[in-house]
């Protein structure tokens, strides 16, 4: 099991320096990877529920120019809410920027409002998010046209650049059913969210079910709270690991603190970490 690292994205008053040096000391620690949230126009101010203060995928290419070894990705980016033919130029340059480092994880989003706001499809969001991975994935490998779905179409003179060395990967991230379908379809890894290691189990059980033997399968939790002892924490982390997930992200709670609770808990499992 792999040990990330989610950014805490969540407060405007977080300067990108701070990410930055968050972002390599998590690096430095041995962790496997850099994930940041994406939300466009919450209703409501950002913190715990609504993370994504800074765009993610120029936030990333931030990141990977100060980072050599560590996984860059989101965690997870509203996909129908862009444009897919924007997002695949934009992917296939971060995939060149951070030297195939990049990991395209997405979500069909749960928050009406900011659908309404921007002028999209809150009932199709799942077709939608389906359809833009599978134009994402001919562009990156096929440069170009022709193509047709629901949603787009274009013929042979289309021509699309860069041409990622190898496809960017997809991380498809909820626990529905849905959502696991979408993985085994489109996806390279499925991720879970708030869920407990042996719900996790019984998801990823379902994935395979589903014909899901090919893809990674992980997990994100938090240690939110300094009131929760680290040794409470490092239990945790080893029923994760019992239940099997390839890769495993934390988020280590509010800015103030986040890197004190990191360091804490990599010196307690250095075995799960890079340099271990």
């Amino acid at each position: 099991m792999r040990l990330h690292v989610v950014l805490p994205d969540e407060s405007p008053e977080m300067p990108v320096s701070r990410l930055v040096e968050l972002g390599r000391e998590a690096e430095a620690l041995g962790f496997a990877g850099l994930w940041l949230p994406d939300h466009l126009l919450p209703p409501g101010d950002y913190g715990p529920t609504y993370g994504g203060v800074y765009e993610p995928l120029v936030t990333l290419a931030h990141l990977a120019a100060v980072t050599t070894r560590v996984t860059l990705g989101t965690s997870v980016l509203v996909l129908p809410l862009r444009d897919p033919l924007t997002l695949a130029k934009q992917t296939a340059t971060l995939a060149e920027l951070s030297g195939g480092r990049f990991v395209l994880g997405v979500g069909t989003g749960w928050e009406a409002y900011e659908f309404d706001a921007a002028g999209a499809d809150f009932a199709g969001r799942g077709a939608r998010t389906t359809a833009a991975l599978r134009l994402l994935r001919h562009l990156h490998t096929q440069g170009g046209g022709p193509y047709e779905d629901a949603f787009h179409s274009f013929d042979g003179r289309a021509v699309f650049r860069p041409v990622p060395r190898t496809p960017v990967p997809f991380l498809v991230g909820g626990n529905s059913d849905a959502a696991l379908r979408r993985a085994v379809r489109v996806g390279d890894f499925w991720q879970a969210v708030f869920l407990s290691p042996e719900e996790f189990a019984e998801r990823r059980d379902r994935l395979r079910e589903l014909g899901g033997e090919r893809v990674s399968a992980g997990a994100r939790d938090s240690w939110d709270d300094d009131a929760v002892p680290v040794d409470d924490v490092v239990r945790r982390v080893r029923d994760w690991e019992r239940a099997g997930p390839d890769d495993l992200a934390l988020h280590f709670g509010p800015a103030e603190g986040f890197g004190r609770r990191m360091r804490a808990l990599a010196e307690r499992v250095p075995g799960l970490l890079a340099q271990g």
